[in-house]
């Protein structure tokens, strides 16, 4: 027999942000922001757990505590939108496009049943009777009373500082032209706000809701239940010998079940003593039945212990219910949901009882507003205590809504998530500067990261300086057609630091810069200068340039520089009769010859291209072949440095990155670690970044530049797989200063990776205070562009010289061809 829907449903009206149900139940409805998965330490878990049990403890009597939440399987929608992204931008969104993942969103509904309310059970269920309101509802006291009991526990649940409440309002509640309300939205279990297809709700054959066929599966039994809940349980593919992994102790049953599902939790606060006097005369009942019976004697001890603990402890007693509504399209997938719910709830240490007589009346109680109306024969009594074990208090990654940031991927599904690791932990509060250290071993995927994350904020219109040692960068920078500077013999590296570009001037860092450098190629290391000398570069500078003033023709460089000392300052210097002791112009003119036209290093100072240093956005500078040069490399190091101090000097408003590889060990040694202190320190103020990046935890102990300036500097600390350091960690923990959660979230890194995609895993500490471990997947494009695998290099370099040296096409073949092979 068909009924309309209107005639059945349980609510009558939704008023004053409340739905009222046509037994006089008044609901509060709130929206839960809950933590990410993965996220939480087992002391949070345990102080999350406990403000549960303080918030539910302030509700009032013959109150129903209903927590729903819903997952629905989504699939992720690219963005072919914008027109301006970049070749690799799109090649990421194509391959993210229609990744699978679970979609989350939990609401808690708190139901005050007015006094002298029957308690529903299977047979009396608002599905086959209807009520009058009565007059207790209409009591504008009572519903203000309850009202401020609602708003007590949304206080104790944000102050908690795990999750944050929104009370839903009247519009949000019920339907309008277009958009469903959350009843609507739960009888027909639409998975879109704006859907307005209304189906049938079939009983007969099991639960039917349109084309979704549901299975109800139930913790409504004490028999069914484990024998021990926590807080918290150890989730064994991130554990490791050393540390213990924790998650929900219901997460099995919330984001960990991968397929549509709805998970209900009831709690029913009663009267307290009524129960406790119910209960006290089943014990006596029992009790006298007991010499007949070993179960009768054990169920009186069981009954006993649960009185005994609800005085002394002054627990509160409550029933509880909880319940997993999972459906599918596909009725042939029916026998693997039910797998994988005997499953998860397994791992809880559950029964799995799979409902079919009860399920229409626990289906339409679980509608919002309608929780007074659960059967209460499906419940147990518990504690609350025992029963808040049991909710589910994660949610899945969420992306950052700050425009800045970089595409990583959610650890469970590699969903993409936009991560702000720059602007917004600054603007929360959570760090003080911007600066990044980066750790991880060979082969951990670290030079993929960094790819990664330099091309991110290149995209987003930061001016990149990289330090490099190894090519790592050298296909990105072919990409975005940057400045690559490296030394080999048929192409020695070439600067000018003479040259002033197009809009800028000369001011007095320039003037030092070139100074620090004609004195660091006079002077030897443990020589020093005199006062005199540094006045007469001066002097020589200043009349240098305006020499180059008043003669255009001349071009800026070492060698017309080196010809006005010889030809103009020489006469100058004797004019003025400045001795020999005071400055030894012949001497200088002999150590400084070789950088001058005809000597060995005539290439180094004079180059007459890529001399826009300042406007070029990415520049990269391979120090592979000169890190041991003891001319070339002290040069190169102060050249770096002055183009850096004068971009974050003079591009204001402009964001700028310096990333220094495995070449601070380097330049460190050569009496720059006053620099990078300096930088580290500084850089924060002029809209900028400092990251230095290393191998070898061995690099960190053994320089005091490091330990000091850059790990207390540096509030984001990156690391990748350290796994082959996992017996030593307590050393490298204490360097960094990371807290027992975040050892345990580094070590749970590329312990379980999905073994059907190629990724690796990335663990980020923000300040301190917000860790998580996040995948690095990439498309193949980018993946080819990021390589350093150097076969992979020259076949892409082949590829790309197909196309005249274009490297996007090349990369465009080579991935086309690659797929096409598999």
């Amino acid at each position: 027999m068909e009924k309309r829907i209107e005639e059945m449903l349980p609510v009558m009206a939704v008023e004053h942000d409340c739905i009222v149900s046509r037994q006089g139940d008044i609901t509060v409805v709130f929206k839960a922001e809950l933590p990410e998965i993965f996220t939480l330490s087992d002391q949070e878990y345990e102080a999350f757990h406990q403000s549960w049990i303080k918030a539910v403890k302030v509700l009032p009597e013959f109150c129903v505590f209903h927590k729903q939440d819903w997952f629905l399987e989504k699939r992720h929608k690219g963005d072919f939108t914008d027109a301006e992204s970049s070749f690799l931008s799109r090649s990421s969104e194509r391959f993210f496009n229609e990744r699978p993942f679970l979609e989350h969103s939990c609401y808690i509904m708190l139901t005050k049943k007015p006094r002298g309310r029957k308690n529903s059970s299977s047979l009396f269920s608002s599905l086959i009777r209807n009520t009058l309101v009565p007059e207790e509802t209409l009591n504008a006291q009572l519903l203000q009373d309850f009202i401020d009991c609602a708003g007590q526990f949304k206080r104790i649940m944000e102050d908690s500082g795990f999750v944050s409440l929104t009370r839903l309002k009247n519009d949000s509640l019920r339907s309008d032209s277009r958009r469903i309300g959350l009843v609507e939205q739960y009888c027909f279990l639409s998975e879109r706000e704006d859907s307005f297809l209304f189906n049938d709700i079939k009983f007969d054959q099991g639960l039917t809701i349109g084309d979704k066929h549901c299975q109800l599966f139930t913790l409504g039994d004490a028999a069914d239940l484990p024998g021990l809940c926590g807080s918290r349980i150890n989730f064994d593919r991130y554990s490791t010998d050393k540390t213990k992994f924790s998650i929900g102790f219901a997460s099995t049953l919330g984001q960990l079940l991968s397929c549509s599902h709805i998970y209900n939790q009831y709690l029913f606060i009663e009267d307290a003593q009524k129960t406790i006097r119910r209960l006290e005369s089943k014990r006596l009942r029992l009790q006298s039945l007991s010499a007949y019976s070993r179960e009768n004697l054990i169920a009186k001890d069981a009954a006993n212990d649960f009185l005994n603990e609800a005085v002394a402890q002054q627990r509160l007693p409550v029933k509880a219910h909880f319940n997993v509504l999972a459906w599918s399209t596909d009725k042939e997938e029916l026998k693997d949901i039910k797998n994988k719910v005997s499953s998860a709830l397994a791992q809880m240490d559950a029964a799995a009882k799979q409902e079919t007589a009860g399920a229409p009346q626990i289906y339409w109680a679980g509608m919002p507003g309608n929780a007074a109306d659960f059967p209460m024969n499906d419940t147990f009594d518990t504690f609350t205590e025992q029963a808040v074990c049991f909710l589910n208090m994660e949610t899945g990654y969420k992306s950052s809504l700050s425009p800045m940031g970089i595409r990583l991927g959610d650890r469970l599904t590699g969903r993409p998530v936009h991560v702000d690791i720059s602007d917004e932990p600054l603007r929360t509060g959570i760090c003080t500067n911007r600066n990044k250290f980066i750790l991880g071993p060979s082969g951990s995927g670290k030079s993929f990261f960094t790819n990664h994350m330099v091309r991110s904020y290149y995209e987003q219109g930061a001016h990149i300086v990289l330090v490099d040692v190894g090519h790592s960068y050298k296909g990105l920078c072919d990409m975005v057609a940057g400045y690559y500077f490296t030394y080999d013999e048929k192409n020695p590296i070439r600067f000018n630091p003479f040259y002033i570009s197009e809009g800028d001037t000369l001011d007095t860092e320039k003037k030092e810069s070139i100074k620090t450098l004609l004195l660091a190629l006079w002077k030897k290391d443990d020589e020093t200068f005199n006062r005199s000398e540094y006045v007469a570069l001066s002097n020589a500078l200043q009349l240098y340039y305006q020499k180059l003033d008043a003669d255009t023709e001349i071009f800026p460089c070492f060698n017309s520089f080196y010809e006005f000392l010889k030809d103009d300052f020489v006469s100058i210097l004797e004019g003025d009769k400045v001795k020999e002791k005071d400055f030894d112009i012949t001497n200088f003119l002999y150590v400084l010859r070789p950088y001058y036209k005809g000597g060995e290093f005539d290439y180094l100072l004079n180059a007459s291209g890529n001399l826009e240093l300042l406007k070029e956005r990415f520049i990269v500078f391979e120090l592979d072949n000169i890190k041991d040069h003891p001319i070339l490399f002290p040069v190169v190091t102060i050249i770096i440095m002055e183009v850096f101090i004068s971009k974050m000097r003079k591009l204001k408003g402009i964001r700028k990155m310096i990333l220094i590889e495995e070449a601070w060990k380097a330049i460190a040694r050569e009496g720059m670690a006053d620099y990078i202190k300096y930088l580290f320190k500084t850089v924060r103020k002029f809209f900028g970044e400092a990251v230095v990046v290393t191998q070898e935890v061995e690099d960190i102990i053994s320089s005091p530049v490091v330990k000091q300036a850059i790990i207390n500097n540096s509030d984001c600390k990156i690391l990748l797989d350290q796994s082959k350091y996992q017996n030593k960690f307590d050393q490298i923990q204490e360097l960094l200063g990371l807290t027992d959660k975040e050892k345990a979230l580094v070590l749970s890194v590329n312990k379980a990776n999905d073994p059907d995609k190629k990724y690796k895993e990335v663990f980020i500490s923000l300040g301190g205070m917000l860790s998580k471990v996040y995948r690095t997947e990439v498309s193949l494009e980018e993946y080819l562009a990021y390589t350093t695998e150097q076969s992979e290099k020259v076949k892409m370099n082949a590829y790309a010289a197909k196309f005249g040296g274009d490297i996007k096409k090349g990369i465009a073949a080579m991935a086309r061809e690659m797929r096409e092979a598999h």
